[in-house]
């Protein structure tokens, strides 16, 4: 008779700090990409809430600004500029999420117990 038994003790992982640091990135992209449609539709940048999101944002874009060229079009009303400083500073913040995120992640093994029972019956006349 053999009988062989295996246990694996995980233990559950709280998340309360990832998710806090992810939706804290989540309206960091947000926000930056009402700026993306703000600037591309040519929104009014006297409208205060306009004004607000390209105030809050311009710290993390004016980063990247110079490294191309904005595009403008000239409309009947509005100007629509599409910024390409904006499009890096969301790709660059999502992977400095993802890597924050990647190292939050705790990297602990799990614990296997392995038992092995080897028996012989010996059946005697």
């Amino acid at each position: 008779m053999t009988q062989q038994m295996e246990t694996q003790d995980t233990k559950a992982e709280s998340n309360t700090s990832k998710r806090i640091v992810g939706v804290i990135f989540a309206v960091i992209e947000v926000v930056l990409a009402f700026r993306l449609i703000f600037k591309g539709l040519g929104a009014n940048p006297n409208n205060g809430f306009v004004r607000g999101i390209y105030g809050v944002t311009q710290f993390l874009v004016g980063i990247f600004e110079g490294i191309f060229s904005r595009g403008t079009t000239a409309g009947a009303e509005t100007t629509a500029i599409f910024e390409p400083a904006t499009l890096i500073v969301m790709v660059v913040i999502a992977l400095i999420a993802w890597a924050v995120l990647k190292l939050m992640t705790p990297h602990t093994g799990t614990r296997v117990e392995r038992t092995e029972t080897t028996g012989h019956d010996v059946q005697g006349k």
